[in-house]
C-alpha cells in the first residue's frame, strides 16, 4: 500500500472532489479521506479477502461492515460502491476492481454521494416498512449509467423488525444488477436473519503505532511542525479512531498554532505528564503518601482532570503488566521514553499480584471521582488507599505467614505521612534515583504488651476491661477451667452454655491478646465456676466471722431488762446508768437489729407471694394447650405447656405401609413444633409474673 496520504483530487488539474478548495476550509477527516482501498490503514484482513473476491469473480449481493466510531465503515463502502463501478475513463473496461489507479467515469459523483445509481440512505431517520418498501420498489428496475444499483445502509440496526422482515425477501433474492452495503456499530442488534445473508467485515480498531503514524505524514503533507510525542497522545486519546484522531489533530493545529507540541497537546486533553504520572505510580508503590499527594494536588493545579490522573494511573498499571506477559511491547513506537525505559524497570521488580491489584483499586476509584460531588477529593482518597495497600501481603503471602505460625499481617499505620512502617511491599531503593526495591516481608510476632492469660480469673477480668458482657455472664457461670497455658485454654461447660461459645472465646481472645489463643472444651469436668468460687467465699466469709470470740460474745448475750449478762464463765458487768455510753450502744444494736428483722420479713413476704403467684401460674399452665404441625398441616400433635403429648392427628393420605417412615419424620417435626411454642408460652408467662424480669437463677415454673 502507498503510505502517503492524498488529497482528494479530481484529475491532474488538482481540482477537489468536492469542489475548490477556496470556498472554505475541510476538515483534516474529510481532506484525507481515503479514496480506495490502498489508502485504507489497519484494515488489512479485509482488503486482502475483497481483493482475491474480486479477482477470482466472487462477488457477494450484500456486505455487512461493522466497527466501533471512526475506522472506515461508510468510506469503506462508497469505495466498495466505487470498486463495482469502476470503469476507467480511457482504456478497456475489466469489469469490478480493487485495482483504481485514477478516478473512472463515475468515482467522482461516487465519492461525492450524489450518483443517481448509488444510494446512501440513513437507516436512522429512515426506519420504517415505507422506507424499504420504495427500496423493494426500485430496486428491480436496472441502473441508469453504471454497472450496479448499490444501496448502502448506514446505522442498519436502527431499522425496525418489521422494516428488517420487509428486507429479507429482496436481500436473499436480489435482481443481478443490484448490491446491498450495510454499516453499523451495533451489530448484536441486527437480526440473524439479516446476518446469514451478507458477508460480513468487522473494522478493526487503528492501533495506536500505525495511527501515530499515519498523523506524523499528515502533519508532513500539511507542512505542520510536530512532536512524536504530541502525536502519540493524540493516537493514544483516538482509542483507534482514525475519524478522532484526526479532528484531534485539527485541534491540536489550531491549538499551537501551526505545530504540535506534547505539552500543548497535554493541556488541550486535560492531560497529566506521562512523567509525573511515572513518579506518581512510583510514590505509590513505595508507599509515600505524602509524596503522592503532592504529586497529584501539582497535576490538579496545572489543569489535570482527577479522573484523567487515576485513568492514566490504571492504563500505565496495565502497560507495566504487558510488559511483564508480552516483553514485545516495549517496542510500540507509541510509547514515550519515560514509559519505556522505567516502565521496564518498575515491571521487572512489580509483581503480578500487585500490579493486578493496583487496577482493580483504581478501576473502582474511577468510578467513584467520577461520580462524586468532589472529584478531586475522591481521587485522593483513591491514592491513600492505593499507598496504604502497598504495605499489605498478596493473598498467598498472608496464607504463608499464617501457615507459619501466625502474627499480626495486617499494615501498619502511617508514622506522620510518610512511608507506612512495618514491611512495606515496595520501598525506595539506596541511592538516590527514583527506582524501587523489593522488600522482604518482616516475620510475624505477638505484641510486646500482649497480656500473660494464665487463670480463668485473668480471662474474666479481660472481658470486663473490653466490656464483653455476654462473655462476662457466660465465664462467670458456665466455664470451668481444666488447664491453661500460653496460647491454649481448655475447660468444661456447664449446662445453659451459649451454642460454640469455645470459638467465640478463641476469636475474642485473639483480639484482646493480639496473638492467636485456641479455645478447646474437654471432657473432663474441671475445677470450680467464678459463681461457686464467689459463693464459697462468701460462704466461708461468714462462717468465719460468725465463729469470731467477739462476734460470739455478742451473739450469745442475754437480754433481762436493763441488765445484760455474759455467758457463765464470763465476768457480769453491770449496765450502768440510763446516761451511759453502753446502754447507748446497746440501744443502736437493738435497732439495727430490729430493722434488720423488719425488711428480712418484708422479704420473705414478697418471696412467699412470689411463689403463690407461681403455683398460680403453673395451674393455669396445666390446663393451657399448644398445637404443632409439619408436613403442610398433614401431621399435628397438640401438646400441654409443660410438655406433655395430648393429641397427635395423622391425615388418612399417609396411612400407607411404605409412607411409615416419613409419617415418623413428620411427627418428630410436628412435636418438636409443639415443643418450641409451649417453651415460648411459658417464657412470656414467666416474663408476665416478673415483669419483664428474668426469674431468679434456680427459679423455674417447671
Amino acid at each position: 500500500m502507498d503510505d502517503t496520504p492524498k488529497k482528494n483530487v479530481a484529475g491532474q488539474d488538482g481540482a477537489s472532489l468536492f469542489g475548490d478548495d477556496a470556498k472554505g476550509y475541510r476538515v483534516l477527516a474529510r481532506k484525507y479521506r481515503p479514496r480506495n482501498f490502498d489508502d485504507l490503514i489497519g484494515q488489512e484482513a479485509m482488503v486482502r479477502t475483497l481483493s482475491n473476491a474480486f479477482a477470482s469473480g466472487r462477488i457477494a449481493q450484500a456486505y455487512l461492515l461493522t466497527g466501533v466510531r471512526g475506522v472506515g465503515k461508510t468510506t469503506t463502502a462508497r469505495i466498495l460502491a466505487r470498486a463495482l463501478n469502476y470503469e476507467p475513463k480511457s482504456g478497456k473496461d475489466t469489469g469490478p476492481t480493487l485495482d483504481m489507479p485514477e478516478l473512472g467515469k463515475h468515482c467522482q459523483e461516487i465519492l461525492e454521494s450524489r450518483h443517481v445509481d448509488v444510494i446512501e440512505m440513513d437507516a436512522a431517520s429512515h426506519n420504517s416498512v415505507e422506507d424499504i418498501r420504495q427500496i423493494n420498489d426500485a430496486v428491480r428496475y436496472t441502473p441508469v449509467s453504471a454497472r450496479y444499483k448499490v444501496y448502502i445502509l448506514d446505522e442498519v440496526h436502527m431499522l425496525s423488525g418489521a422494516a428488517f422482515n420487509a428486507l429479507l425477501k429482496t436481500l436473499e433474492e436480489p435482481p443481478a444488477h443490484a448490491k446491498f452495503i450495510f454499516a453499523t456499530t451495533e451489530v448484536r442488534k441486527v437480526p440473524v436473519t439479516i446476518l446469514s445473508r451478507c458477508q460480513r467485515f468487522d473494522l478493526r480498531r487503528v492501533d495506536g503505532d500505525t495511527l501515530a503514524k499515519h498523523l506524523g505524514r499528515i502533519a508532513e503533507a500539511e507542512k505542520v511542525d510536530a512532536e512524536p510525542e504530541g502525536l502519540a497522545l493524540i493516537a493514544r486519546a483516538a482509542e483507534g479512531s482514525v475519524r478522532d484522531s484526526l479532528s484531534l489533530l485539527d485541534q491540536a493545529i489550531a491549538h499551537g498554532g501551526a505545530s504540535v507540541k506534547a505539552a500543548e497537546v497535554r493541556e488541550m486533553l486535560g492531560l497529566a505528564d506521562r512523567t509525573r504520572i511515572i513518579d506518581l505510580f512510583e510514590a505509590l508503590m513505595s508507599g509515600n503518601i505524602a509524596e503522592a499527594l503532592k504529586l497529584f494536588r501539582e497535576q490538579y493545579d496545572l489543569g489535570a482532570d482527577p479522573v484523567a490522573v487515576l485513568s492514566d494511573l490504571a492504563e500505565f498499571s496495565h502497560l507495566l503488566t504487558r510488559f511483564k506477559i508480552v516483553p514485545s511491547s516495549l517496542d510500540d513506537t507509541s510509547l514515550v521514553e519515560a514509559e519505556r525505559t522505567r516502565g521496564k524497570e518498575l515491571s521487572e521488580r512489580l509483581s503480578i499480584r500487585i500490579l493486578s491489584r493496583a487496577w482493580q483499586m483504581l478501576s473502582k476509584g474511577i468510578a467513584e471521582s467520577a461520580s462524586s460531588g468532589k472529584p478531586a477529593q475522591a481521587a485522593e482518597m483513591v491514592l491513600v488507599r492505593l499507598a496504604y495497600a502497598a504495605d499489605l501481603p498478596t493473598p498467598d503471602e498472608a496464607l504463608k505467614m499464617l501457615g507459619d505460625g501466625g502474627g499480626n499481617i495486617a499494615a501498619s499505620p502511617s508514622n506522620g505521612g510518610g512511608v507506612p512502617s512495618g514491611a512495606p511491599r515496595m520501598q525506595m531503593a539506596q541511592g538516590g534515583s527514583n527506582a524501587i526495591g523489593r522488600a522482604t516481608p518482616r516475620p510475624a510476632s505477638a505484641p510486646d504488651n500482649s497480656p500473660q492469660l494464665q487463670s480463668l480469673e485473668e480471662v474474666y477480668a479481660l472481658a470486663e476491661a473490653n466490656r464483653d458482657l455476654q462473655i462476662k455472664h457466660t465465664l462467670k457461670n458456665f466455664v470451668r477451667l481444666v488447664q491453661i497455658e500460653d496460647g491454649k485454654l481448655e475447660i468444661s461447660l456447664e449446662q445453659g452454655a451459649p451454642v460454640n461459645f469455645a470459638g467465640t472465646l478463641g476469636a475474642k481472645l485473639s483480639q484482646w491478646a493480639g496473638r492467636r489463643w485456641i479455645v478447646v472444651v474437654s471432657r473432663e469436668r474441671g475445677g470450680e465456676t467464678l459463681s461457686e468460687k464467689e459463693q464459697n467465699t462468701q460462704t466461708q466469709l461468714k462462717a468465719d466471722v460468725r465463729n469470731h470470740p467477739a462476734v460470739q460474745a455478742v451473739l450469745n448475750i442475754s437480754w433481762r431488762g436493763d441488765r445484760r449478762s455474759a455467758p457463765q464463765g464470763g465476768v457480769r458487768r453491770h449496765v450502768g446508768k440510763p446516761g451511759g455510753r453502753l446502754r447507748r450502744a446497746d440501744r443502736e444494736r437493738r435497732r439495727i437489729r430490729s430493722e434488720f428483722m423488719r425488711d428480712m420479713m418484708g422479704m420473705m413476704g414478697k418471696i412467699k407471694e412470689l411463689q403463690a403467684n407461681m403455683e398460680r401460674m403453673q395451674q393455669e399452665l396445666e390446663t393451657l394447650e399448644v398445637t404443632g404441625s409439619a408436613g403442610g398441616g398433614l401431621v399435628s400433635v397438640t401438646m400441654s405447656a409443660k410438655g406433655a403429648v395430648r393429641k397427635v392427628s395423622i391425615d388418612a393420605s399417609l396411612m400407607k405401609a411404605d409412607e411409615k417412615e416419613i409419617v415418623e419424620d413428620l411427627i418428630v417435626a410436628a412435636s418438636a413444633d409443639a415443643r418450641a411454642k409451649s417453651e415460648k408460652l411459658v417464657e412470656e408467662k414467666a416474663k408476665a409474673l416478673t415483669g419483664g424480669l428474668p426469674l431468679p437463677p434456680g427459679m423455674k415454673l417447671f
